[in-house]
C-alpha cells in the first residue's frame, strides 16, 4: 500500500512540475491549489486499484472514489460516510503527515457482519487533496485466525498422547516388579502410541490434499471395489458392537479420480458411523446416480448431530462431543480430510442429521466421461492455510 501512495503522490508532483521540469506556466492548470479538481493522471491510477481508494478535496468533498469504495459503502454520492476516516483525513490535511490505522466497519448487507480495513491516509502534494486507501483485510484476518487455531489445536492433540506416554513410561519403571501392572501400562502406552500415529497420518493426508492440486491423470475408479474395501476395513470395529454393515448399488458404477483418496474418504465416513452408533444397529452404504452426479451415501442409526453443529463439523479438530471422540480414538481431522478429498475431485460432501435418529453423509462426485484433468471445484489457496 505504501508503494501505491508513493506512486500517486509522485503523479501529482509530475503533473504539477511539467514533464520537462521547465514549463512553469502550465503548472497552475495541471495542479490547482484550491483542491476543486483532480490532477491529471490520478484518475487513471485510481481506476486500476483493487482496493478502496478515495480522493477528498479541501472541503472534504469526494473528487474520485474507486468502485470498491462505493461497493463497500465507504462513499455515498460525494461524501465519505465513515466518520473515523473523515477525521483521519482532516488530521492529515492539517499537518501533512501520513497516517495508518485499522478499522472495522459494518457496511455490508450480506456476508460478514463487519469488514476489517487496513487504512492509509496521505496528502497529495500541496494541492489540499487527501488520498484515503482502505484495503479489505477480512479474509486475511480470518485465515490468520484459522491458522492460529490450527497450530493451537495440533499442539494440544500431539501434547496429550506424548504426555501420556511419558507418564506411563515412568509408571512402568516404578512398577517393574509387578508384571500385571507392567502389562496393563504397556497396553495403555500402545493405545496412546496408536492415537499419536493416527494424528500424524491424518496430518500427512491433509497436507497432501489440502492444496487442491489438479489431478493430471485421474484413473477410472470402480466404486464397487471402493465400497467393499471400506466396509472390510471397519468390519472388526463393527463386529465388536454387533453393527451390521450393508453396501448396495455400486456394481458397475465408475468415476474418474484417485482410488486411494476416495477410499480414504469413504472409510472415514463409515468408521465415524460405526463409532457413533449404538450396538445392534446398522450402517448402510449406498451408491446411486442423480443427474450429472454419482452419490455415495453413508447412513447410520446413531446419536445424530445437533443442528447448531452441522455447519462446523468439517472444520479441523472440531468435535461435537470432544470426550466421546477421544474415547473412540478420533483425531478430529477425519471429516476435514473428507471435505478436501471431495474438493480435490470437484465434488462435495453433505450431511443430514437429526438427534436420536442418526445421520447420513453423502459424497457427491461428477459423472465425467473423459480422461482430462480434474480441476478442483474450489481451488482456493487460502483454504490451504486452514
Amino acid at each position: 500500500m505504501g508503494v501505491i501512495v508513493g506512486a500517486l503522490i509522485g503523479a501529482v508532483f509530475r503533473t504539477g512540475n511539467g514533464r520537462g521540469g521547465r514549463n512553469h506556466k502550465q503548472a497552475p492548470q495541471q495542479q490547482p491549489r484550491d483542491g476543486s479538481t483532480l490532477p491529471p493522471g490520478i484518475a487513471e491510477v485510481l481506476s486500476a486499484l483493487p482496493s478502496s481508494a478515495v480522493v477528498l478535496d479541501s472541503g472534504d468533498r469526494v473528487l474520485r472514489a474507486s468502485s470498491a469504495a462505493r461497493a463497500f459503502g465507504i462513499v455515498r454520492g460525494e461524501e465519505l460516510v465513515i466518520g473515523e476516516l473523515l477525521t483521519l483525513a482532516r488530521q492529515v490535511r492539517r499537518d501533512g503527515v501520513i497516517r495508518e490505522t485499522d478499522i472495522e466497519v459494518a457496511v455490508r448487507k450480506f456476508g460478514p457482519d463487519a469488514t476489517s480495513f487496513a487504512v492509509r491516509v496521505a496528502p497529495l502534494g500541496g494541492t489540499g487533496l487527501v488520498l484515503v486507501l482502505a484495503e479489505d483485510q477480512t479474509e486475511h484476518l480470518r485465515v490468520e485466525a484459522v491458522r492460529r487455531d490450527f497450530v493451537a489445536n495440533i499442539s494440544h492433540e500431539l501434547k496429550t498422547p506424548v504426555g501420556a506416554l511419558s507418564l506411563l513410561a515412568e509408571t512402568v519403571q516404578d512398577a517393574s516388579d509387578d508384571p500385571e501392572a507392567v502389562r496393563r501400562f504397556t497396553e495403555r502406552m500402545s493405545t496412546e502410541a496408536s492415537r499419536l500415529n493416527a494424528v500424524i497420518q491424518d496430518l500427512i493426508t491433509l497436507s497432501r490434499i489440502q492444496g487442491a492440486e489438479p489431478m493430471a491423470k485421474p484413473s477410472r475408479v470402480d466404486l464397487g471395489a471402493v465400497v467393499d474395501d471400506s466396509l472390510d476395513a471397519v468390519r472388526m470395529q463393527a463386529d465388536a458392537k454387533r453393527i451390521e454393515l450393508v453396501g448396495s448399488g455400486a456394481e458397475g458404477i465408475t468415476v474418474l479420480g484417485d482410488e486411494g483418496l476416495l477410499g480414504t474418504a469413504l472409510r472415514n465416513l463409515v468408521s465415524n458411523a460405526v463409532a457413533y452408533s449404538p450396538k445392534d444397529t446398522r450402517v448402510a452404504v449406498s451408491v446411486g446416480i442423480s443427474g450429472s452426479s454419482v452419490d455415495i451415501s453413508v447412513a447410520d442409526q446413531g446419536i445424530g448431530i445437533p443442528q447448531q453443529d452441522l455447519e462446523r463439523i468439517f472444520e479441523r479438530f472440531y468435535r461435537v462431543d470432544a470426550a466421546r471422540s477421544r474415547a473412540t480414538g478420533g483425531t478430529g481431522l477425519g471429516l476435514a480430510i473428507v471435505k478436501h478429498i471431495m474438493t480435490h475431485h470437484r465434488g462435495e460432501v453433505t450431511v443430514w442429521s437429526k438427534e436420536g435418529s442418526g445421520s447420513t453423509f453423502t459424497l457427491r462426485l461428477p459423472r465425467s466421461e473423459n480422461g482430462g484433468p480434474i480441476v478442483p471445484r474450489n481451488s482456493n489457496r487460502q483454504e490451504a492455510a486452514q
